[in-house]
């Protein structure tokens, strides 16, 4: 029997088990290995580095939470269901299955990608937060691929780095005058729906137009939504958004009893800071919520 299972082995899971185990509570974290912090070339807003790569950030939390006790193993929670007790067991492949009396479900999300044709690599130029690397796009030639709505925020907000921004326009519906004029004023330049998109490489994309006009990019943003992972928790009852992002009160806890959530399973804003800080209150407040365990 668990103190907690921790569902998700990104910066959110990996710190709350750190914490856990740090507190004495028998903790598991069952990793898929679908982090989106393992997406990030370097990261140069996390506090205390000028630079470091998503994987390398992932391997130390890893390493930190196993010295303290916890356990962290691959696999991919397929079921969860809660006894009469009010214990949780969690099932999945290979003959999963766990017993504990919390859960902390911290799965974050999957960005929607266009198609990048190219050798098979993955480019440094394809970024989805600009948040976190806004910065490194100053003054460069930034292309945001979405719809109009979706992609006229990101587009607004890209403006603050360069003034080199480009919004290319993948839905059908047509942008209201006012939009196209705001857009305007702030210098974005409003393109219609690409024909392709190419990698060139490790650091450049061509956007490829139906005319054939190519545009050679530093940067891609795309802006074509994403798929919250909470389904495990709505199972269970727990609330969630109209975009699946689960509602927790002051402790990270869900409406679903015994159930918690942290990182961007939760938030809109998707950090590092934010994921860790959601960690560090869920991970306290199972810890209080559980019988005391002196030494």
């Amino acid at each position: 029997m668990l103190d907690c299972l921790i569902i998700g082995g990104g910066p959110a899971g990996l710190v709350a088990a750190l914490y856990l185990g740090r507190y004495h509570r028998r903790t598991c974290v069952v990793d898929a290995g679908e982090s989106r912090a393992a997406l990030i070339p370097e990261s140069h807003n996390y506090p205390g580095f000028h630079g470091i790569g998503g994987p390398q950030l992932l391997l130390r939390l890893g390493e930190q939470a196993r010295h303290y006790g916890a356990e962290v193993v691959k696999g991919v929670v397929s079921t969860l269901r809660r006894r009469s007790d009010g214990v949780l067991i969690a099932r999945g492949h290979s003959g999963l299955e766990i017993q504990a009396r919390f859960v902390l479900l911290a799965t974050g999300l999957v960005d929607e990608c266009p198609r990048i044709e190219g050798d098979g690599q993955a480019s440094t130029a394809v970024r989805f937060c600009p948040v976190c690397d806004g910065y490194e796009a100053t003054d460069k030639e930034v292309a945001v691929v979405g719809g109009i709505e979706s992609g006229s925020k990101k587009a607004f907000f890209l403006r603050t780095f360069t003034q080199n921004v480009s919004l290319f326009v993948t839905d059908d519906v047509k942008p209201d005058d006012h939009c196209l004029d705001e857009l305007r004023k702030a210098g974005v330049r409003v393109r219609g729906k690409p024909a392709r998109i190419c990698r060139l490489s490790d650091d450049r994309i061509a956007v490829i137009m139906p005319n054939g006009e190519r545009q050679s990019m530093d940067f891609l943003y795309p802006a074509l939504g994403c798929n919250v992972r909470s389904e495990l928790a709505i199972g269970l009852g727990a609330s969630c958004s109209e975009f699946g992002n689960l509602k927790v009160d002051e402790h990270q806890r869900t409406t679903a009893d015994g159930f918690y959530a942290a990182g961007d399973v939760v938030s809109d804003l998707h950090q590092l800071s934010v994921a860790f800080g959601h960690a560090a209150i869920a991970a306290t407040s199972i810890h209080n919520s559980l019988p005391l365990n002196p030494r």
